[in-house]
């Protein structure tokens, strides 16, 4: 990043407070390279040109927003955020609209929950219209790395982190702000598969008072013993459970879940309630508001492991999913657990949960009508 605008221009957006978003010459990748990328894209393994970048200084506050050539970050040995985990991020998609423009799906709830975040984590929050004008920026200077093939999308990662060179225990006074971007194919390529689950009973996710409901890169660190064990027992995720007495299900792996109990109009949905200790997922409030909307019975409260397992051996639950960002919907089609292992349902994905699917990617891609004002148009048909 460069120290003066010899070779930048202000965008005539303000980032916050006065601050001018400046915008650097990016170099482009030819379009030969970027379409050979976007043919097959994966998920997290490719990044666009450009980043945005912003400094926080105490007495100062938010300084030099740019959007700069995506590239290293240099920081001092000693940055706090090595030390001490003060780091905390989102994740959220731009998608390809019918007409030829981009949008972004709900970044304002985004947005809040970022700052929600910093603060528990005591950090500087960065106001949430500036998220906006950040995510934003990123995604018009590189909208031609929004993938248009069925259901791909481009992820969006803003990032927070303290880099103030020192050793101690106390809030850094300096933090950087960052969002960078990665072209995502399709979660399910060759059709939706269920997920084997483990129930960890030897970690936990989150406690009572504690982080769980914010996303701190401290949060996942913590659980990659636990999807280690899940792998070793030949699963592919790990639910956890409550803290405290350990029978209620919170989360599978970064993801929320939801129960179906019985089957048809009449189904209701059920989903942990937020205690404190899960996650408040964007996926997860938009399809509570489907589900109700569809005319089904949406109940947030405290699901144990014995009520998933009798619903399942009666017939009572009929269907699990997760849900999040990266997959929009993952039914979970069997649990392994050191007190007996079932299945869901016949093992395969169920109609409301592909139902629910299609509906939330269909208004994220724009083709049916988003009542709710979710999509955030970014970038106009070009």
């Amino acid at each position: 990043m460069t120290d003066t605008l010899a070779d930048s221009r202000t965008s005539g957006r303000v980032f916050t407070d006065g601050v001018p978003l400046v915008v650097e010459d990016v170099p482009r990748r030819p379009a030969v390279d970027r379409a050979a990328v976007l043919a097959d894209p994966g998920f997290g393994r490719h990044f666009t040109d450009s980043m945005f970048v912003a400094r926080y200084r105490a007495g100062e506050g938010w300084v030099d927003a740019r959007l700069t050539a995506y590239a290293p970050l240099q920081l001092d040995p000693s940055a706090a955020a090595l030390h001490y985990a003060q780091s905390i991020f989102e994740g959220l998609k731009a998608y390809a609209q019918p007409d030829g423009s981009v949008a972004t799906f709900r970044p304002e709830a985004n947005a809040a929950r970022f700052a929600r975040g910093a603060r528990r984590l005591a950090m500087p929050p960065v106001p949430e219209q500036a998220f906006l004008t950040a995510v934003d920026a990123l995604v018009d200077a590189d909208r031609d790395w929004v993938p248009t093939g069925p259901d791909q999308t481009l992820y969006l990662r803003p990032y927070q982190l303290a880099v103030e060179p020192f050793l101690g225990v106390r809030p850094a006074h300096e933090y950087l702000f960052v969002v960078i971007a990665s072209p995502a194919g399709a979660y399910f390529p060759r059709g939706v598969h269920p997920v084997s689950v483990y129930l960890s009973e030897d970690y936990i996710r989150a406690a009572p008072g504690g982080t769980g409901d914010v996303k701190c890169a401290g949060n996942y660190a913590a659980s990659l013993l636990a999807q280690e064990q899940a792998i070793a027992a030949g699963c592919d995720q790990v639910v956890w459970l409550d803290a405290v007495e350990k029978k209620y299900v919170e989360e599978m792996g970064g993801m929320n879940l939801f129960f179906v109990l019985g089957s048809g109009d009449d189904a209701e949905l059920v989903t942990p309630e937020l205690t404190g200790t899960l996650l408040p997922g964007i996926t997860r409030d938009s399809l509570i508001t489907v589900a109700r909307e569809l005319g089904h019975t949406v109940t947030e409260r405290k699901f144990t492991v014995e009520e998933w397992r009798a619903g399942v051996a009666d017939g009572t639950v009929t269907e699990t999913f997760a849900c999040g960002t990266a997959a929009v919907i993952t039914p979970v089609g069997s649990v392994t657990a050191r007190t007996g292992d079932f299945v869901v349902g016949n093992g395969e994905p169920g109609p409301l949960t592909m139902r629910l699917r299609e509906h939330l990617l269909d208004v994220q891609h724009g083709r049916v009508a988003d009542p709710h004002g979710w999509l955030h148009r970014v970038a106009p048909a070009s």
